[in-house]
């Protein structure tokens, strides 16, 4: 599938836009990609020089969210794009939110591990590293099908989506039963909402893909 639907001998101005506009996405998000893995590696490696990387990258995001919004903007006053063309850029506003709110989350998970770290690690780490892998795939997933325009791949991301929202299910409860808890709260609370931000990415990742879907078939699902 092409990117515009306007058939032309030459490549018109706007679809060039359309094209540029998506590899600026693509860019975006390999920096949430590096965003979220440097927030695993603090949260489970115990990697505080991950923290330290974090935040330019953070950014560099902002930049990339502003500056593709600005963009897809002046093109749908601009340039009165087709059916097809309008829906796109449309999308393509909205994925970037997504992306957007995915590193912010990822920062905000290298600071409540860096809280963390004093506290022995929690029986549940090994399953809440998961969930945050099984996130980080789906992110990966979602991408690729952005770069293919591959309208396939929400199924394959909703199907990991159920794997971490039954985690969280079990997680969260774990966390909220467990009594005579020795010493203070603080890490209880934190892994909280630890898995609480990893959920919320792995909806974000479920977005992404359904607004590609969407790009690619004109259907909401």
């Amino acid at each position: 599938m092409t990117l515009s639907s306007q058939h032309n001998s030459e490549v018109s101005h706007l679809e060039r836009s359309l094209r540029r506009i998506q590899q600026e996405v693509l860019r975006m998000g390999t920096l949430v990609e590096e965003s979220f893995r440097l927030s695993h590696q603090c949260l489970f490696d115990r990697d505080l020089d991950a923290a330290k990387k974090i935040l330019p990258i953070e950014k560099r995001i902002d930049i990339y969210y502003r500056q593709i919004e600005s963009d897809c903007a002046t093109l749908m006053t601009l340039q009165a794009p087709v059916a097809q063309d309008l829906r796109l850029l449309s999308a393509f506003m909205q994925l970037v939110r997504d992306l957007e709110r995915i590193g912010d989350y990822a920062q905000d998970l290298t600071e409540m591990a860096v809280k963390l770290i004093k506290y022995p690690p929690h029986q549940a780490i090994a399953e809440i590293a998961l969930m945050s892998e099984h996130a980080q795939l789906m992110l990966a997933t979602s991408l690729v099908a952005l770069a293919d325009l591959d309208p396939t791949a929400g199924e394959r991301v909703k199907e990991l989506d159920n794997t971490v929202d039954d985690a969280y299910e079990r997680i969260y409860e774990l966390l909220a039963s467990q009594r005579d808890i020795k010493g203070v709260v603080e890490p209880i609370l934190l892994l909280g909402l630890i898995i609480r931000h990893l959920e919320r990415m792995a909806d974000h990742a479920t977005n992404i893909s359904q607004r590609i879907s969407y790009i690619v078939t004109g259907q909401r699902k």
